[in-house]
């Protein structure tokens, strides 16, 4: 990623140097335009919700943590002796992880890897990277080089079914071929803008068909008051 077009990782970095709260502006086409505080990624385990904590307290063997962004899952799997690995594509993310301690870190795109671990998290609707629901296959190819015997992917996700309820609390999902979770975001911080991309948000039961169908075992682990939920993959 080119570091004038890395608001995310800019962000990171000028909080963790100087302090600086400027929010992250999101922007994508179904949404009204929102912000991310800086401080929800440098959040502590009890500032974690707790699909977040469960999954930490899961993690064990060698563990991948994908897109870290500024390292507070890293850090925590860190002090319980895990020995975890963090990757982001981002440059100044890299440089501000390895400033606040976290020993191992790459920037690394994830479905470039070639490494084995016993747990990999997706963190923050992390299965999102994957683009579109429909390219669900490319992980599952992935996992099979990646993930280690016995191994698993923990990952959370929320089900955005709800923005199509209407007023009698009926859900009428549109009807296009389009997955109705793809979205396309873009990210502003200060004069620095990001390129759009492509990010899924994919409810349980397309997962679990992927699951299924690629040889994998899928679990709910728990669910949130929102739709979302923590699942774990492994192979069968």
């Amino acid at each position: 990623m080119e570091r004038h077009k890395d608001p995310m990782g800019r962000a990171i970095s000028e909080y963790w140097r100087t302090g600086d709260t400027t929010p992250i502006r999101v922007f994508s086409p179904m949404f009204d335009e929102d912000i991310m505080p800086i401080e929800t990624l440098f959040r502590s385990y009890a500032g974690m919700p707790e699909l977040e904590q469960k999954a930490l307290k899961l993690a064990q063997g060698r563990t991948l943590d994908v897109g870290a962004g500024a390292g507070c899952h890293s850090l925590i799997l860190q002090e319980k002796g895990i020995d975890v690995t963090a990757i982001d594509i981002s440059p100044l993310s890299v440089e501000t992880m390895r400033e606040r301690g976290v020993m191992k870190v790459l920037q690394q795109d994830f479905f470039t890897l070639n490494t084995q671990f016993d747990t990999i998290l997706l963190l923050m609707n992390g299965i999102g990277i994957v683009g579109k629901a429909e390219n669900l296959h490319v992980l599952f190819h992935l996992l099979d080089n990646i993930l280690a015997p016995k191994g698993q992917l923990l990952f959370d996700s929320s089900d955005i079914c709800y923005i199509f309820e209407d007023e009698d609390g009926i859900i009428e999902l549109p009807n296009t071929k389009e997955y109705y979770g793809n979205l396309t975001y873009q990210l502003q911080y200060k004069e620095t803008f990001g390129d759009p991309f492509p990010w899924s948000y994919i409810d349980a039961e397309t997962v679990n068909e992927a699951a299924l169908t690629h040889g994998y075992h899928f679990d709910i682990l728990s669910e949130g008051p929102h739709y979302d939920y923590l699942a774990r993959i492994t192979k069968q």
